[in-house]
C-alpha cells in the first residue's frame, strides 16, 4: 500500500523525468522507452543520440545534505542500471550505446554523459 508520503516522491520522480526527457530531447535525443524494467533493474530513459542508444539515470534532490544527486548514484545502483541495459540490449539487439546522467539538485540541471561504463 502506498502512503501519502510515498505517493509524492513518486510523483516527483515522474517530474523529474519529464524535465530530463524534455531537456534531453532539446538537445537532440530521442525517447525510446521510459521506466524499462526487469527484475533485479531499471532504467529511467533509453534514449537515441545518432546511431547511439543512451540509458539514462536521473536523480533529483531539492538538498544537498548528503551529498547531492551524484552522491546517490552508488556502484550497486549502477549494477541494476546495467543488468538492466544487458536485457534491453539482449531482447532489442545489440548496439553501440552509452551510460548518461541527468542530476537535478534544487533548480540547478545537469547532463553527464558517459556517466560510467557498461563495467559498472
Amino acid at each position: 500500500m502506498r502512503t501519502k508520503t510515498n505517493d509524492t516522491t513518486v510523483a516527483r520522480g515522474r517530474e523529474a523525468e519529464t524535465l530530463a526527457a524534455a531537456y534531453l530531447e532539446g538537445c537532440g535525443l530521442r525517447l525510446i522507452a521510459r521506466n524499462f524494467r526487469v527484475r533485479g533493474g531499471e532504467i529511467d530513459l533509453i534514449m537515441r543520440d545518432r546511431a547511439t542508444l543512451v540509458f539514462v539515470e536521473v536523480r533529483q534532490r531539492s538538498r544537498s545534505d548528503f551529498g547531492g544527486a551524484g552522491a546517490s548514484i552508488t556502484a550497486a545502483k549502477r549494477r541494476r542500471i546495467v543488468l538492466a541495459a544487458r536485457h534491453w540490449l539482449a531482447w532489442r539487439g545489440d548496439c553501440a550505446c552509452r551510460f548518461d546522467c541527468v542530476l537535478i539538485d534544487g533548480e540547478r540541471l545537469e547532463w553527464l554523459r558517459d556517466a560510467f561504463t557498461g563495467d559498472a
